[in-house]
């Protein structure tokens, strides 16, 4: 099964990055679910998805996680914008 990376844009406006296997679980996860959901959004709900990459394992997903939030601001609203276009 592949792996996804992901961003989300939160309520206050806040880019979040993640990996997940099932996106649609995980965005469930961040909007409903305090256990399971990031401590970060938790209070920043709700939250959209604005971006997907499908990875082929998990540790290449984690890379390019870590890639990603080492980015600008507006280096990941140039990503994000690109995918929307």
């Amino acid at each position: 099964m592949n792996w996804m990376v992901y961003v989300v844009k939160c309520k206050d406006g806040s880019l979040y990055t993640g990996i997940t296997q099932n996106i649609q679980r995980r965005l469930t996860e961040h909007n409903y679910n305090n256990k399971l959901g990031s401590k970060f959004i938790r209070v920043r709900r709700p939250v959209k998805l604005v971006y997907k990459e499908v990875i082929e394992n998990k540790g290449l997903a984690l890379k390019r996680e870590l890639e990603i939030k080492s980015w600008s601001r507006n280096k990941k609203l140039l990503l994000v914008n690109k995918d929307l276009s």
